[in-house]
């Protein structure tokens, strides 16, 4: 009888579990809209060594892989590898990679300049860490949660997105993973249209102020 009772709490429990946890991932889960073909006006951002950088400072670049992450998302910590990886095939290349935080520092103290800094230490990040402090780059790009990526390209001197959404498809299992973010700069370097310019992405939430 106890036995019975057991395997009955048993399976209730990993019921809800998996309830819980689709709640969970359905409340990370971007709302995929496009925003293909919009256009993206230069920005200033300060870096985390204290400068700051806009896209004109690179002038020979053919386009920009932007990514909107964030330090405490566990979605977004999953990448720095690949980030850095992107970084070095593309940026010699003419296609460098910039890393935003558009998140709220109010309400994710982990989000502050000092511990962004002190990530890139630690991780060793090989492109730019931007801080997005009045959170109008993530606005304008249409972000909403990390991390988010987009590729943009020069177009009669203007920034069309090209792609937006996912790195890959595989945050845990990189040699897994179809990359999108590469696919599609690679194709757009042999002026090729981007065959999947808009894919699912799952993050933690980019929360704007009013």
């Amino acid at each position: 009888m106890k036995g019975k009772i057991f395997k009955s709490c048993f399976a209730l429990i990993v019921i809800v579990s998996l309830i819980i946890t689709g709640f969970i991932l359905q409340s990370f889960r971007n709302k995929t809209k496009s925003v293909i073909g919009n256009t993206i006006s230069d920005f200033t951002l300060i870096n985390v060594n204290g400068k700051g950088i806009s896209l004109k400072e690179y002038q020979k670049a053919k386009g920009f892989i932007i990514v909107f992450t964030c330090n405490h998302c566990p979605f977004a910590k999953l990448y720095t590898n690949r980030l850095n990886d992107l970084n070095t095939k593309f940026k010699a290349l003419d296609v460098p990679l910039l890393a935003v935080n558009s998140m709220d520092t109010v309400i994710y103290e982990d989000e502050s300049f000092d511990k962004m800094q002190q990530r890139v230490k630690t991780e060793k990040f090989n492109f730019p860490y931007l801080h997005d402090a009045k959170q109008t780059v993530g606005k304008n790009f249409g972000a909403d949660h990390t991390p988010q990526a987009y590729v943009i390209w020069k177009e009669n001197n203007e920034w069309k997105i090209k792609y937006s959404g996912a790195i890959d498809n595989n945050g845990e299992e990189p040699q897994k993973a179809d990359p999108f973010i590469a696919n599609a700069v690679n194709e757009l370097l042999k002026n090729k249209k981007v065959t999947n310019p808009l894919t699912q992405s799952v993050g933690c939430k980019i929360f704007y102020r009013k």
